[in-house]
């Protein structure tokens, strides 16, 4: 059990509004005491850019790439970026990482994603060789700076992070779903940006984190431990009824269309947690192209388990259960077709926060 109160935090996306809007919903966030925003990119907008311009409107809160995929950029020049965001921020950047999967990767980015555990390695440490205003040099098994046999020299980047005690070291998250890449977070990484979560089953991220924070002469306790839920507050039971309906769909998207047949990480992290025969029915309805059977499989039990809906009570609960398995920062996916309704429903989730 932590002993702390949770990190609070919101998650965006440039395309997912209007941008007056995003600048909205940070203010407003921060008012009501939200610590930290994460910026998705996925296939979408990029996450570096609305960081750098929503970083301006806000004077206390955080942010973060939620997340960097290593195989869209170089490593050097995501050392570039996550170093300009803590420039232009004042140090309120988190580098946040992940290996996606092979659709985006190479259906997007045209980047073989052969290797990603080792693409993730070294990607972090050329990031911290330029934090330290070291030469790029590095002769790994995905990531050779220089080119071997070009005319290139290893090179320095000419920017570095804010220093002093006001500016600690870039922190950097990794998100991760497969035990090997949860062991090197827990090895590399100083947070876990996690997803599928159910918290009654957490041990099957949390073995595998801890043994990669041993291998480095740390404890589960060394990281910031990161998950996200939608949150809602249902008036009665009907009203509960048809939120656990809605949200199966984005649960079977998630077990049948977030990769491949043969590589899904999220199908595989909820079936390690409990629910592996579920898990395999609504991906088979799903590459057989009956969504709506997908869906209709997932059971109340599985959809209250890994989100925050029903009553104030119920939320509250389940955010203490989050707490006490070890949880250190929530991000909150609130409910609402306008901005006030997400702004309330926002704020009801806060005052719930476990202290």
């Amino acid at each position: 059990m932590t002993g702390l109160r949770m990190r609070t935090a919101i998650q965006l996306a440039a395309e997912q509004a209007p941008w007056p809007e995003h600048v909205s919903w940070v203010v407003e966030a921060e008012r009501l005491g939200v610590d930290h925003c994460w910026v998705a990119e996925a296939w979408g907008g990029d996450a570096a850019t609305p960081i750098a311009g929503l970083s301006q409107h806000v004077e206390r809160m955080t942010f973060g790439s939620g997340i960097f995929q290593v195989g869209a950029r170089s490593a050097a020049n995501t050392a570039m970026t996550a170093l300009t965001l803590q420039h232009i921020t004042g140090g309120r950047f988190s580098l946040g990482l992940g290996a996606s999967g092979p659709q985006v990767v190479e259906g997007l980015h045209g980047v073989p994603f052969a290797r990603p555990l080792t693409r993730m390695r070294e990607t972090i440490k050329v990031v911290r060789m330029a934090e330290a205003g070291e030469r790029l040099a590095i002769d790994g098994e995905q990531i050779r700076l220089p080119l071997p046999g070009g005319e290139g020299k290893a090179l320095r980047l000419a920017l570095r992070p804010p220093t002093g005690s006001d500016h600690p070291p870039l922190p950097i998250y990794i998100a991760s779903l497969s035990p090997r890449m949860l062991a090197l977070t827990g090895e590399v990484a100083d947070g876990w940006l996690g997803t599928s979560f159910v918290p009654e089953g957490a041990a099957s991220s949390f073995d595998a984190l801890t043994a990669g924070a041993q291998r480095a002469g740390r404890s589960l306790t060394d990281l910031d431990l990161c998950q996200g839920a939608e949150v809602a507050f249902a008036r009665d039971e009907a009203d509960l009824a048809a939120m656990v309906d809605t949200r199966r769909a984005g649960l079977a998207f998630s077990l049948g269309g977030m990769g491949s047949a043969d590589t899904n990480f999220y199908n595989d992290a909820y079936a390690r947690q409990g629910f592996a025969e579920v898990a395999s029915e609504s991906q088979r309805l799903w590459l057989a192209g009956d969504r709506s059977a997908a869906a209709s499989v997932i059971p109340d039990e599985m959809v209250l388990a890994t989100t925050l809906l029903g009553t104030e009570e119920m939320v509250a609960e389940r955010l203490r259960v989050w707490h006490d398995v070890g949880i250190t920062h929530v991000r909150l996916y609130p409910a609402g077709d306008t901005m006030e309704e997400r702004l309330e429903t926002l704020g009801r989730a806060l005052d719930l926060i476990p202290a």
